[in-house]
């Protein structure tokens, strides 16, 4: 099985970076198996389609538009994934949504694509996540880690080093 967990944002834009904060947490936190990539996409667009071209799994974590309170996090999977791209729920999903629509085309789409998001309150610019999409990075990696648990894949948790108290 090929899985791909891609997280999108802009650094540079507050609550925008939540998907890649949230990947950084994954990857810091977790082992993670060969079979599972861990890209960050950054603000990528079509760069993207080899990276995702035939993959089973697909985990997209992101900031989601979708009017709720700000930091409310949303899951979306199966017919509810076609839905987000024509509400434009995320500044993203134009470039994400022209690399599946290419690989649709080629025969080669993911198999399974599943959107973990939060709502976000600002994208003023600045290197740091407001506090209600902050709280919930840890939810967002829980729930990839979740995701990815379903289709088989265990991701062991890192220990975290012992401060020195000598």
């Amino acid at each position: 099985m090929r899985v791909v967990v891609l997280g999108i944002g802009n650094l540079l834009l507050s609550d925008e970076s939540v998907g890649v904060r949230a990947l950084e947490a994954l990857r810091d936190g977790h082992d993670v198996p060969p079979e599972v990539s861990l890209i960050d996409g950054g603000t990528s667009g079509m760069e993207l389609l080899e990276d995702l071209e035939g993959v089973d799994l697909l985990i997209v974590l992101d900031a989601v538009f979708a009017n709720r309170a700000p930091g409310s996090f949303i899951r979306l999977s199966g017919d509810e994934v076609p839905v987000f791209f024509r509400r434009m729920l995320s500044p993203h999903q134009v470039g994400l949504s022209e690399v599946l629509a290419s690989l649709d085309l080629l025969g080669r789409a993911p198999h399974e694509v599943v959107v973990l998001g939060v709502q976000p309150l600002t994208f003023e610019t600045g290197m740091m996540l407001s506090a209600p999409v902050a709280a919930r990075v840890p939810d967002l990696v829980k729930a990839a880690v979740r995701e990815l648990e379903a289709h088989g894949i265990h991701l062991d948790p890192r220990a975290m080093p012992v401060a020195n108290l000598a």
